[in-house]
Formats: structure tokens, C-alpha cells, sequence
């Protein structure tokens, strides 16, 4: 048996700015048929061979997630956690973020458990990047 896809799904205010946000951060390319404004639909990026992140406009979302509330902006519920190579390009990765739009919550610094920085991208999703 293959290993499963595993995919994280998100809620987002805008298609556009979240598809243009994670191409620039990541440079990850979204993948499937293109939808009138240009995006794909659903909005998916294969992040790699296990692991998928998919944008869901808010309004939608509720129909996966029924009688749960989407999270109010400010409020986390969970950090996703990317590992760069290096302390560079952690710098890079996070100076990429904020020009594309990111807050940076925590900057580039050394941390008890390494290297990491912390920001928030359009929607106010949290991602911490580290040092490997």
C-alpha cells in the first residue's frame, strides 16, 4: 500500500492574494484546471510527494467543517512548520514572506530549540520556519 496524501486545508479571505502569497513565499506552483479568475480550483499546491496544502475561501469551508466556527483572525490553532536549511535561508525564506505581503511575528533569532522565525501570511496563518 502507497503511503498517503495527506492535506492540510485552510480557510482564506481572497483565491488571488493567497495563490500569489504562497507562489512567491514557497515557489510552489498550484496545480489542477484553472477557474475564471485565473486560479486553480479547488486551490491546491503539492507541497511534496506526501503532503498537500489546499485554500478554502471561508465561505466554503463551513461545509467541511460543519458546527465549528472558523478561527477569528489573531487566533491560531495550529503552526505550520517548515525546516530550511540554514540560518541564511531562514532569513531569506522570512524576508520573502514579508515583501509578499507576511507579518513577521517573530523575526529570525536563536531559539532554545534552534534557529527559527515565526510570520503570518494574508490570512493570518502561522508559519515557523527553522533551521535544520
Amino acid at each position: 500500500m502507497a503511503d498517503p496524501t495527506v492535506t492540510v486545508s485552510l480557510p482564506i479571505a481572497d483565491r488571488v492574494t493567497s495563490h500569489r502569497f504562497y507562489g512567491e513565499v514557497f515557489g510552489w506552483a498550484a496545480f489542477g484546471e484553472r477557474a475564471p479568475d485565473g486560479v486553480p480550483e479547488p486551490l491546491q499546491f503539492a507541497v511534496n510527494d506526501g503532503l498537500r496544502l489546499m485554500l478554502v475561501p471561508s465561505g466554503g469551508f463551513g461545509w467541511v467543517i460543519g458546527d465549528h466556527e472558523v478561527a477569528e483572525r489573531g487566533h491560531s490553532e495550529c503552526v505550520l512548520s517548515w525546516v530550511a536549511g540554514d540560518p541564511a535561508e531562514v532569513r531569506r525564506l522570512v524576508e520573502r514572506a514579508r515583501v509578499a505581503g507576511a507579518r513577521v511575528v517573530t523575526p529570525p533569532a536563536e531559539q532554545p530549540w534552534g534557529y527559527t522565525a515565526t510570520f503570518a501570511d494574508p490570512d493570518g496563518h502561522l508559519l515557523m520556519v527553522t533551521a535544520s
